[in-house]
């Protein structure tokens, strides 16, 4: 069997890759007595008169919610919400796995942005955050915008920041490795919906002064037609040249393109016209805007895609899990720009200079030291950005 048709089966065995589990007795009458009626009245009056009681005596201080309306899961497109469960239960399974978070999924059956941000607020008292996922664009920044205006918790969509996030992590020691400065160098970004959008914000925050943002009618330009209002802002603040050019004019002479787009939309030529010591990060899913063999022989120095088959996987998994972890510790109102930051350079500093090299710019998925590298920047930068509610110390 592939895997494909191993994982079909698996999933069939476990019936769900998430499960409830009590962390009380219930053994006795005295254990039924005190984890629930009559003893468990006197948690609920302490939490009526303070509510931030509930992150001490609930599961609360731990609980991430997973939401998504099945509109743009994986590769797949809008394929409903129940059809979106296996994705999210996965996701949840790695908030636990990597950073012992504990997460569940809402999969909620509306495309409207007012339901969805109403239902998700309605429910955010019982959660210590909130994980968008898998949210079309340009509906996902509005929502996010949203929930983060009205909710008292960290609001984080995964499919922009966490990209973004990791791909900044991957450059940084990428331009160590080739020996350019990230203020000098022109970047291409194919894809300009939630990741491709968030992922130039976020280079953006990091030094990069020199963008340009590709869809499929060319290159992102002020005034152009087909800009929905994200391209809009995007035009405001990229391609200061005002390029009108398609992909193949905007690679030529760039020293790093980032794609999150479509496969095979990068063809060697394109390759071999950027400039010298190229970064090629074609992290399209499964099939990569360019394989990573063919890029390397048209040129490029440095590969990376989302694949975990290939050298420097560019990997969410890096993020979200330690993000959550820091923000809980620190009971952190939100998760902000410094926040990204600070994770991106925390990723980039797992990978000691001595050990840097074509093949190596960014930790694996599975390195245990991540996650909690990741949530002590989380919890140092909302301290000095005056975002977190608990003096939190690392562990």
């Amino acid at each position: 069997m592939n895997i494909s048709e191993q994982s079909l089966k698996k999933h069939y065995d476990w019936q769900g890759k998430i499960e409830v589990v009590t962390r009380c007795p219930i053994d006795t009458r005295e254990d039924l007595s005190l984890a629930y009626t009559p003893g468990v009245a006197t948690p609920c009056l302490e939490i009526q008169k303070d509510v931030d009681k509930s992150y001490e005596l609930t599961r609360r201080s731990n609980l991430v919610a997973v939401v998504t309306d099945g509109t743009a899961v994986l590769g797949l497109g809008d394929i409903g919400p129940e059809a979106g469960m296996p994705v999210m239960e996965g996701k949840c399974a790695l908030f636990k796995a990597f950073a012992d978070v504990d997460a569940f999924p809402l999969c909620i059956r509306s495309k409207d942005v007012d339901e969805i941000v109403r239902t998700v607020y309605l429910l955010s008292g019982s959660f210590g955050g909130i994980n968008l996922e898998d949210i079309s664009a340009p509906r996902c920044f509005e929502i996010e915008r949203r929930l983060k205006e009205i909710c008292d918790i960290p609001v984080f969509h995964d499919d922009q920041h966490g990209t973004a996030i990791v791909v900044a992590a991957a450059l940084l020691n990428a331009l160590r490795v080739v020996g350019k400065d990230i203020a000098d160098v022109r970047v291409v970004i194919n894809g300009a919906g939630a990741a491709g959008i968030s992922i130039g914000r976020h280079l953006l925050n990091m030094g990069v002064k020199h963008l340009i943002m590709v869809d499929r009618f060319g290159a992102i330009y002020k005034g152009k037609p087909e800009n929905n209002p994200a391209q809009e802002d995007m035009a405001a603040i990229t391609n200061e040249e005002c390029v009108t050019g398609d992909l193949a004019a905007c690679l030529a002479g760039a020293d790093v393109f980032v794609g999150v787009s479509a496969p095979g939309v990068v063809t060697p030529e394109m390759v071999s016209s950027m400039a010298k010591d190229a970064i090629v990060f074609p992290m399209a899913n499964p099939t990569p805007e360019i394989m990573p063999d063919a890029a390397l022989a048209a040129g490029a120095r440095i590969v990376g895609t989302g694949r975990s088959d290939f050298p420097n996987q560019i990997n969410n998994v890096l993020a979200f899990p330690g993000i959550f972890r820091g923000a809980l510790d620190c009971r952190a109102s939100c998760i902000n720009e410094e926040m990204k930051v600070a994770t991106s350079r925390a990723l980039a500093a797992l990978i000691p200079a001595d050990e840097l090299s074509e093949e190596n710019i960014i930790p694996n998925a599975l390195d245990k030291r991540v996650a909690r590298a990741v949530a002590d920047a989380v919890i140092e930068a909302a301290k000095q950005a005056g975002v977190a509610r608990l003096r939190a110390e690392g562990k």
